[in-house]
């Protein structure tokens, strides 16, 4: 799937980011470029865009940025739900980090099987 290019394939691509979310288990996260591999596109912008316009009725904290950095602007709420959710963290001392963080992507990082897609 590639970045959808019709409205009725955006809809499409919305509802399928939207299914892999929802799929994220508590404490784990995935990045954009996850998602969209997970659904055979390349498009992580396009993921992207679905979670601005879309992500607030999903757990949009669990779509991180491949640096292990959450959503911009969302840091502090973000952080909120990884300490509840036990989320793997791990501190940064890079003078240009927005945040004194990160995700430990190592231990953080859900990659879905076909069993968990198939829900």
């Amino acid at each position: 799937m590639s970045a959808p290019s019709s409205r009725e394939d955006a809809d499409d691509f919305g509802a399928a980011v939207a299914a892999v979310v929802r799929a994220i288990p508590p404490g784990r996260v995935m990045t954009y470029g996850d998602v969209a591999a997970v659904l055979g596109s390349r498009a992580s912008r396009a993921v992207g865009k679905v979670m601005a316009h879309e992500g607030a009725d999903l757990p949009w904290w669990r779509v991180v940025r491949a640096g292990g950095l959450p959503p911009v602007r969302h840091e502090a709420r973000a952080l909120e739900h990884y300490r509840a959710e036990g989320t793997p963290l791990r501190p940064t001392r890079a003078v240009d980090d927005d945040a004194a963080w990160r995700l430990d992507m190592r231990r953080a990082r859900w990659s879905p099987t076909a069993d968990d897609r198939s829900d």
